[in-house]
């Protein structure tokens, strides 16, 4: 889940992230969001690929 197909992952999994770090970008009628971290933690799953559509409410990372 990068900025750009030819940009790097915000995360991977096995990365500390701090609650407030982006942790992906979601495009939603053209306007770019950065999704924080809610909390600390080790990312420890990632469930959506990169330009994949979502849902609302469906879960993008998994965070212990």
């Amino acid at each position: 889940m990068a900025a750009g197909p030819d940009k790097p992952a915000f995360v991977t999994v096995g990365d500390s992230v701090k609650k407030g770090q982006t942790l992906v970008i979601i495009e939603a009628m053209k306007v770019m969001n950065e999704i924080p971290a809610p909390k600390d933690g080790v990312v420890t799953e990632i469930l959506v690929s990169n330009e994949e559509m979502v849902e609302f409410g469906k879960g993008l990372v998994r965070i212990k």
